[in-house]
């Protein structure tokens, strides 16, 4: 977490955030040495070395579990005499971090030569590993994600042979699941921590070399020379400059602090109320985590989990992002127009200079993207990517010099420390959650609570998402709802997709087949325009064996991907909504504490400003916005956008001109109407009029 996070005075925010050791104290200066050490290994195993899957991740744990200790204390010490024994544990705790790996590199091959058997030692440094996960994931996030983790170990071990009914789990020995956890590539070292690894940390220090270089300063500027002659041009330069930064920073915090320390105040003195600052300012930053190219951590985990390549998810990432983006944007433009807030900046830059000053600064995003569409592996792009940076830099006045080179390196692996932690834990709840099939269970429970709805099905999702938010970051969350509800609504988008086809009449030969064994008196129509009501019918009627072959039968490769994205990105956008969520909205919080306003009531306005989190994820789940065909995926943006200025008409009571409550209530059902998956005339239609309404109602107010 940023430093000027931590020194907010505001209450709430001193409650749910780590106290961190001050960069400049004697800790601080080994941990900026340390990350330097733990960056270059982590750039030489990423780009240069071919090490086993087990040899990265655990050095990646013991690099960041003693980055963790030095930086986050065991306990708030008062007096000088606390504050060293306390570092004397936390040196030793991270040290035992290390110990834990360097026993499993070296005793590895022993444990399989004896016929995979524990010894003293295996327990010794098995159960150590576990623990030190948990206590630092416990510094870093708070008690949520570590009873999480106990709970599903006791689970596993103890108490899931008592219980009854679908969660009845036979159990499985301490060794097995220890065995599982730290010397298997399933647990602790698994997937999530090779991910961490890999494509998160070398995004996170690429957006440190960026920062570190300056590309902030000139992402602000930008920013303010195009939008700053704009109506409410303040608020318009906060939401361009948290998209553009949160598109390399992949952080809402950081993305908050770094930017809003700029736009905050610019946008309560040209007028805005302060509280509506923070709020713009927060709403902006969460959605800098829907942002390509980065997106934040959740990006490489849906890859991993879909098997769907980052580049393709990012591809189509866009343009849902850029629409939550002018969501928040018409707010502050509605907000500017009723407190007749038009004279902006008027030192706003010219575009021109900005460029001419800090135009070096999208090289190195051209590099990563270009590298990107050729075909690169993330890390490779990623690593090449901050290699551009350096060499970009010496052709502005701000050369980064080898003094520069090593701040940017430690400020990567001090920004990383707590993510990597959380990460490598967090492989402990997706290893139990696999080895119980409790995901399948919790899928089937979901789909049977939505009575087969998938609107309802989202809806749960969503609160689960909330509820979940209150004390798990957005990686987690994402993580843990992935886990649990990905297969339910990605087999309700599926199944509406096959319903359409049947509908359509669009059953190929080989599901014909199948039919003729579960409804012979329905063949001779089958193959044949139908209602959805009967189509859905006969879906109904194929036994769960036979169903993954009818959908892989009737649906295209591509339509069955595009299913499994929508229903992870569903999923990842309402992830999201824990960073502007009261009670606990870190990112809300930290705005506050900008702004100097309550942080509660500024989660509230944050939240407010965010409705495009909850109803963009709609559009994945009822359109095709993300199937890769742009001709359709450009009109549901531009037909949602319209949609979304409507509903933000109506729920601020202003449109260009005040809105009568009558008024906002047709704004409201034309905004459904545009957004609604009813066709393109329909939509043309409801287009046609909002445009009536808006223009009828300007006129009637000048007179």
């Amino acid at each position: 977490m940023s430093e000027l996070t931590h020194d907010s005075y505001e209450k709430e925010l001193e409650e749910v955030q780590s106290t961190v050791r001050a960069a400049h104290s004697a800790s601080g200066r080994v941990v900026f040495w340390l990350g330097i050490v733990i960056s270059l290994a982590h750039i030489w195993f990423n780009t240069f070395a071919t090490l086993p899957e087990l040899t990265t991740s655990a050095l990646h744990f013991a690099g960041f579990g003693l980055l963790c200790a030095l930086i986050y204390p065991l306990k708030t010490a008062r007096s000088d005499g606390a504050r060293r024994a306390v570092l004397a544990v936390d040196v030793v705790l991270g040290l035992l971090a290390v110990a834990c790996v360097v026993y499993l590199l070296l005793m590895e091959t022993a444990y399989y030569e004896r016929g995979s058997n524990f010894i003293a030692s295996d327990w010794v440094f098995s159960i150590l590993c576990v623990v030190l996960g948990i206590e630092f994931t416990r510094r870093t996030t708070g008690w949520i994600i570590p009873v999480l983790i106990v709970t599903a170990l006791t689970y596993v071990i103890f108490w899931g042979r008592y219980v009854g009914g679908v969660f009845h789990f036979p159990g499985l020995s301490a060794e097995t699941i220890l065995f599982r956890q730290y010397i298997s590539t399933d647990g602790m070292f698994g997937s999530i921590a090779r991910i961490s690894s890999t494509y998160v940390f070398m995004f996170i220090l690429f957006g440190a070399f960026l920062v570190r270089s300056g590309a902030g300063d000139f992402i602000i500027n930008i920013a303010r020379a195009v939008a700053g002659k704009m109506v409410g041009g303040p608020g318009l330069v906060a939401v361009l400059g948290s998209s553009l930064m949160g598109s390399i920073s992949g952080s809402a915090v950081a993305n908050t602090a770094s930017t809003g320390v700029i736009t905050i105040p610019l946008m309560k003195k040209s007028g805005f109320p302060a509280r509506f600052a923070a709020g713009v300012e927060a709403s902006a930053s969460t959605g800098g985590q829907l942002m390509p190219p980065v997106m934040g951590a959740g990006a490489f985990v849906m890859s991993n989990y879909t098997g769907i390549p980052y580049i393709d998810i990012i591809a189509v990432a866009f343009l849902p992002a850029l629409m939550f983006f002018l969501s928040v944007a018409f707010f502050v433009r509605i907000e500017a127009m009723k407190l007749n807030i038009v004279v902006v900046e008027d030192d706003a830059p010219k575009i021109g200079e900005v460029m001419r000053d800090g135009g070096h600064n999208l090289v190195p995003i051209v590099v990563l993207v270009a590298l990107l569409i050729y075909g690169f592996t993330p890390t490779y792009a990623a690593g090449i990517s901050i290699v551009s940076v350096i060499v970009a830099s010496w052709i502005s006045p701000h050369r980064m010099g080898i003094k520069a080179v090593a701040e940017a390196l430690a400020l990567g692996a001090r920004n990383m420390a707590a993510t990597a932690v959380l990460l490598v834990a967090v492989g402990i709840i997706v290893n139990t959650v696999e080895t119980t099939g409790i995901g399948n269970t919790f899928s089937l429970m979901i789909t049977g609570w939505a009575g087969g709805s998938l609107l309802i099905t989202i809806l749960l999702v969503g609160i689960a998402s909330l509820v979940l938010g209150m004390g798990l970051p957005v990686t987690a969350a994402y993580i843990v709802l992935a886990t649990l509800s990905a297969p339910a609504i990605n087999d309700l988008i599926t199944q509406a997709e096959v319903v359409n086809a049947i509908a359509a009449g669009q059953v190929p030969e080989a599901a014909k087949a199948i039919f003729m064994l579960v409804a012979p008196d329905k063949l001779a129509a089958i193959g044949s325009p139908m209602s959805q009501g009967d189509a859905a019918a006969l879906v109904a009627l194929i036994p769960p064996e036979f169903y993954r072959q009818v959908v892989e039968q009737t649906l295209s490769p591509a339509a069955i991907t595009a299913a499994l994205l929508s229903a992870h990105m569903v999923i990842y956008w309402l992830s999201q909504d824990s960073n502007v969520t009261p009670p606990v909205a870190l990112t809300a919080f930290t705005a506050a504490g900008i702004a100097g306003t309550r942080p509660m009531e500024t989660g509230v306005t944050a939240w407010k400003l965010s409705k495009g989190l909850y109803i963009v994820p709609l559009l994945f789940a009822y359109t095709p916005f993300l199937s890769g065909d742009w001709v359709q995926a450009l009109g549901i943006f531009l037909f949602g956008c319209c949609g979304l200025f409507a509903l933000a008409g109506a729920l601020e009571g202003y449109l260009e001109v005040p809105v009568s409550w009558p008024l906002r209530v047709v704004y409201a059902v034309i905004g459904a109407g545009l957004l609604w998956p009813a066709g393109w005339l329909v939509n043309f239609a409801f287009l046609a009029a909002l445009l009536a309404v808006v223009v009828i109602s300007v006129r009637l107010h000048r007179k």
